[in-house]
């Protein structure tokens, strides 16, 4: 099914593979090594790739129909591919060569593969070549603003009386810790996060180890990078060998560098900064006098076409002309760094050819969006982290309102780079732990949005402790299901239910008795961890207000800010509520035997998601572990209904840097696009035990273990 013959290619080009579909390619030249990758995405993910262009340009409902309107028109308004031309215009010419080998790369396929996904047939897909436009687009697709879901659900709240107090404790709330849980005052933490509008939620752990703590000597990384769970996987497993690259890792499909992996010289980890790249700019009456309008015309499959008309200001496109985002009669634009030209695919190309922490550094300060915290680790020793992002040069709190004034630069007059932001090299603990928490060491404003420490906190605790540690034990920490914070609050349920006085059924003293023994794991065959949930459900319900639960749950403190209503709710209020819920909870445990009857993992193509067609494209419905706060991350409401997580861990990577060919991944689901190929979803099972892939960087030991090769000729 791939097209070996006729390549534009200067000179035979090898592609190893594995039983898992990854591939090794091994190029005579940085041209031909491109060339490949393309060919070989599409290859792999065409399907998958065709849909992402369409959703980055804002043709959806040419695939899906009416349905899809209203997403293009909020695409189409957004205009992330506003900055392409000028970044097209000022590639390095290393750069535009390579993406234009990998355009060619991925043309070829599409011309002469004699077989297209099933996509082309469902969607009534046409054989239609890439451009260097639109990969920079799709670039740009995976680059959005993390805050920016965070705004679509809140703007229908400003006008609430409430607002202002509501927006501040999202900014920077009053949540529960540890620390606090023998005191009767709320303990001021901050952190709340959000998910990315267009693209998958983002999120992700990842920590490194110097050579004191590390069982082989070496530095050893691990990441696991937090996205959508639907299949295909967002992430392509692969390694490439040319003259100027040799590297191996995971990529983003349809985005020709190595996004987290290694090469000889050091290997890289990150995760979400959660930036605060963009502002909602309130437009003045005297300032509407100068909006701009163009006319756009959306194609409909199975329907007429449509005419929208989209406003724009000098600060950026208005949103809330999309009837879904108005906020009272305020007219809003969105400004956003992206909107400005930045050369993200140079700084990832020059950090997969980096050979030391300087290298490293200056690779990224030309890395805008979307913001990340990235970690370094190299064979000599040395580990690092540094913030990847350009920001508009603001200090001080967070903003009063979700809205700025359109009078205030806000410090876009002036841009930092990551260059300007406090960066580490080789830290006294011997480790560094990264888990979009928010940034210690500067007075910058990076973000408004967090996620709470748990997780951090979770990683530097099992870091810590004494004993070098192994490839084996990091895998153990990528799939840890305790929340410590958990067992302090269900301490405080066990002392608050000791108070109620009553008799209580058998049912429920058979749940009060499992959350008393539960050890803070959400493993799938818990009784405990299915009981905490259950109450806590059944008690956030009885206590907080149905709409200020609808807007903790755009924020990734969700639970945190839940609990601490329930926490400071008054003692007459709270002890009347705790009657009902135990009894609803218990009632709901009779029917559910453990954590994973109530959790589960379903994968499936997005396509899983529609009535009565859905079934076809479903893989799995699994019992599932974790939780929204664990390191093993499989997010959740609260409910005491069956539910399926849809964001958490989605790929692993783990390298120690002792030998080159010592770096192991997995992907939650499979290598291959294909729906219903072998490797589709073969990697599930090695994922549910905990195993990985081993992905040699070496070309002999590539040679040796990979048992299949096509050779691609000119």
């Amino acid at each position: 099914m791939l097209p070996r013959i006729g390549l534009p290619i200067t000179a035979p080009v090898t592609v190893y593979w594995d039983e898992h579909h990854i591939p090794y390619i091994k190029a005579e030249t940085d041209d031909d090594l491109a060339t490949a990758l393309g060919l070989v995405h599409a290859h792999l993910r065409l399907g998958q790739l065709e849909m992402m262009r369409r959703l980055s340009q804002g043709r959806l409902a040419e695939m899906i129909g009416p349905l899809g309107v209203e997403v293009d028109r909020l695409m189409r308004t957004l205009d992330i591919g506003r900055a392409v031309p000028a970044i097209a215009r000022d590639l390095p010419e290393e750069t535009r060569r390579w993406l234009e080998a990998f355009v060619r790369g991925l043309n070829h396929h599409i011309a002469a593969a004699e077989a297209l996904p099933r996509e082309f047939r469902l969607f009534a897909l046409q054989r239609e070549p890439w451009s260097l436009a639109d990969l920079l687009t799709l670039g740009r697709l995976v680059s959005v603003d993390v805050n920016w879901i965070v705004w679509l659900r809140l703007l229908g709240l400003r006008t609430d009386p409430g607002w202002p107090l509501l927006w501040r404790r999202l900014v920077c709330h009053e949540i529960f810790s540890p620390d606090a849980a023998g005191s009767t005052q709320p303990v001021l933490t901050r952190g709340i996060s959000s998910a990315v509008g267009a693209a998958p939620r983002s999120g992700s752990n990842s920590f490194v180890v110097s050579p004191a703590r590390a069982a082989s000597g070496a530095p050893l990384i691990a990441s696991d990078p937090h996205l959508a769970l639907f299949l295909p996987n967002p992430w392509i497993i692969a390694g490439m060998k040319s003259p100027s690259y040799h590297a191996v890792g995971l990529m983003v499909p349809g985005l020709p560098f190595v996004a987290l992996g290694r090469n000889p010289w050091l290997a890289w980890g990150g995760t979400s900064l959660h930036a605060a790249s963009s502002d909602l700019v309130a437009v003045s009456a005297d300032g509407q006098a100068g909006i701009r309008e163009r006319d756009v015309v959306i194609a409909v499959r199975w329907g007429r076409r449509r005419k929208i008309r989209i406003r724009e200001t000098s600060w950026g496109p208005v949103v809330t002309d999309i009837p879904w985002l108005r906020s009272g009669s305020d007219v809003l634009a969105l400004r956003w760094i992206g909107h400005q030209p930045s050369d993200e695919m140079t700084a990832m190309l020059r950090v997969n050819r980096a050979r030391n922490w300087a290298e490293f550094q200056q690779a990224l300060g030309g890395f805008a969006v979307p913001g990340q915290r990235m970690l370094y680790a190299d064979p000599a020793g040395h580990i690092g982290r540094l913030m990847a992002a350009h920001l508009p040069h603001r200090r001080g709190a967070a903003p009063p309102d979700l809205v700025t004034e359109a009078g205030a630069t806000d410090g876009w007059n002036i841009k930092i780079t990551g260059n300007q932001l406090p960066s580490c090299l080789d830290p006294p603990e011997g480790f560094i732990a990264s888990a979009n928490e928010r940034p210690a060491g500067t007075d910058m404003l990076i973000g408004h949005h967090f996620s709470p420490p748990d997780r951090k906190q979770r990683l530097d605790q099992l870091l810590s402790a004494e004993g070098g540690l192994s490839v084996e034990a990091a895998a153990k920490i990528q799939r840890d299901v305790h929340w410590t914070a958990a067992l302090h609050q269900r301490d405080l349920l066990l002392a608050w239910l000791a108070a109620v006085p009553g008799r209580r059924s058998a049912r429920e003293e058979s749940l009060i008795a499992e959350l008393r023994g539960w050890d803070g794991a959400y493993g799938a065959d818990s009784r405990g961890a299915l009981a905490f949930e259950l109450l806590s459900c059944h008690l956030a319900r009885r206590l907080v207000d149905h709409r200020r639960r609808e807007a903790y749950a755009a924020s990734w403190a969700m639970r945190g800010l839940i609990w601490d209503d329930v926490r400071s709710a008054a003692a007459e209020d709270r002890d009347r509520a705790l009657i009902p819920a135990v009894r609803g909870a218990a009632k709901a445990m009779a029917h559910r035997a453990v954590w994973g009857t109530l959790h589960r993992l379903r994968l499936g193509h997005p396509l899983a998601l529609m009535p009565l067609v859905g079934r076809a494209y479903a893989v799995a419905d699994l019992p599932a572990a974790g939780s929204s706060e664990t390191l093993l991350k499989t997010a959740h409401p609260l409910s005491d209904g069956r539910h399926a997580s849809r964001y958490g861990s989605s790929a692993r990577h783990i390298s120690d840097l002792a030998h080159p060919d010592r770096n192991y991944f997995a992907l939650l689901g499979g290598q291959d696009g294909w729906l219903n190929s072998t490797t589709f979803a073969d990697q599930l099972a090695l994922w549910l035990r905990g195993d990985y892939v081993a992905m040699p960087l070496t070309p002999e030991a590539v040679a040796a273990t990979f048992p299949h090769r096509t050779v691609l000729a000119p």
